[in-house]
Parts: C-alpha cells; structure tokens; sequence
C-alpha cells in the first residue's frame, strides 16, 4: 500500500542496461489523480480502477497529488496468460464496477489489512490467489457469485478459480483446498453452501467438465482415457470412469465416440 505522490519511470536507456526482468507491477488507485504511459499507451486511472505494468519495457507511472494505492508485484511466469495476452493488458484502465475487478480489489484490500499477521507460507497462497484473481480480471470473466461482494463472497469465488486453475494437481482434495486458503473445512462447506453445492461435488463436476471437453476436441483424439483423466487430477481410471458414467450416463470412451466421430462427419 502506498500514501502520498508516487514516481516511477523507466526509460529505454534503463531497459537496454538491466539485465532482463520478468517483474509485473499492478497497482490499483483509490484516491487522488495519477497516469501510466507504456507500450504508447496513456492512461489517467479514476478512483477504483486498476492498472497493470510490465517493468522490462519503458514504462511511466506518476500520482501528480496525494492519494492511496495498493500495488501488487509479481513474476511475469506467474500469471497463467499468453504473452501477448500480458503486454496487451498493461497500460489500459480495468474498470472498478466490473465484477471481476469488485472482487480483487475487495481481496487485496482485506489482504493488505491482515497481512501482517500472516506467515511467510500464508503471505504466499495469499499472493497466488491474487494472481488468480488478476488473470480472472484480465480475462474479463464475470464472477457468478450471489449476493454482492462482501469477504465471504470473495473467498467463495477465490476457490472456485483457484480449483478451475488446478484441476490437474492430484493433490487438490477438499482438505487441501480449505488449507491453501487457511479456513476450516467446515466453514468451506458452509460457503459452497451459498450456490447450491459441496466443495467436494464443485470438484468433481469441474474436473469431469473438463474430461468432458477434452474427450469431444479432436485434437485430444490421441490422448488415451488413462491420460485425460490424470490431465484433470484423477489418478485412478476406474474411479473416473464410475464418475463420469454417472454424471453424463456413458462412459468416457462411449462419449469420445459419439462426439469426436459426430465431429468428424460433419
């Protein structure tokens, strides 16, 4: 978090002579005027709206009066986008009534305010489930989270991407999820409880959601059953086969059939 005015310029002179830095800076304005020049964009951010920065490129980053800011700074590998996809991004303005961006910066502002009572391996899932959220925003993917943006919502939504981005860690189990985002699981049942579910069957489903698009793309076809289900975290093929018979009433390879060779003819 940053009070005051703030300077920051890097210019081609800089770039040329330091060596190559992989750092994303994002930063998001809560009060007073700014501006952010790079990639010859500009943008003069309002109050709310996030900005992000790539430090490898020539970039200005500049508040003219007193004003509050939150900034976020991270590895450029960390942030699960194309690279194109990144540099487009910088310098634009993400605007402060969007859903997705309601919910980062309600996270880092509590993130911020607890910060300090946390332990180094805390302080880190934290920053990875901002990420996440920031490559949510920058997706412009809507969160579907009932009843507004209070705490509860936002760590509601937090595991629910962070399940969607690692669905192939065999090691996400429902004890898992609630120790990467240091809650009980009783109180996670208690959240999935808000949109209808268990944390368990919101796993579940996700993972054959994805089984499911994979065994109907063509360009998967060479993947073996055996393989597709490891891609999407589950280690044993007939405990994936039962799963997934039961969810779509077929089995995986019964499905790939219909669907893949229905794509095909057509």
């Amino acid at each position: 978090m940053h009070l005051g005015q703030m300077s920051a310029v890097r210019t081609d002179r800089m770039v040329a002579r330091a060596p190559a830095d992989d750092l994303m800076l994002f930063c998001i304005y809560l009060d007073g005027q700014g501006r952010v020049r790079q990639h010859d964009r500009f943008v003069e951010p309002a109050a709310g709206t996030g900005v992000l920065a790539e430090v490898r490129s020539r970039y200005e980053a500049v508040t003219s009066t007193e004003g509050l800011s939150l900034s976020l700074r991270f590895s450029r590998e960390s942030l699960p986008l194309r690279t194109a996809e990144i540099t487009e991004a910088c310098a634009r303005s993400m605007d402060p009534a969007a859903p997705a961006m309601q919910v980062l910066s309600g996270y880092l502002g509590r993130l911020f305010d607890v910060a300090d009572e946390l332990t180094a391996g805390q302080r880190l899932d934290a920053g990875r489930a901002a990420i996440e959220l920031l490559a949510m925003v920058l997706r412009d993917v809507p969160p579907a989270v009932p009843d507004g943006n209070g705490p509860d919502d936002v760590l509601l939504e937090m595991m629910r991407v962070h399940v969607r981005e690692h669905l192939a860690d065999p090691h996400l189990r429902v004890e898992e999820l609630a120790r990467r985002h240091h809650v009980s699981v009783r109180r996670m049942y208690s959240l999935f409880e808000r949109i209808g579910t268990t944390p368990g069957a919101f796993l579940r489903e996700q993972r054959l959601l994805a089984a499911q698009a994979m065994l109907s793309d063509p360009r998967y076809a060479r993947l073996g059953t055996s393989s597709i289900a490891a891609a999407v975290g589950i280690r044993d093929l007939s405990t994936f086969e039962r799963a997934f018979r039961r969810q779509y009433g077929t089995t995986p390879a019964g499905w790939r059939r219909e669907h893949v060779g229905a794509a095909n003819e057509g």
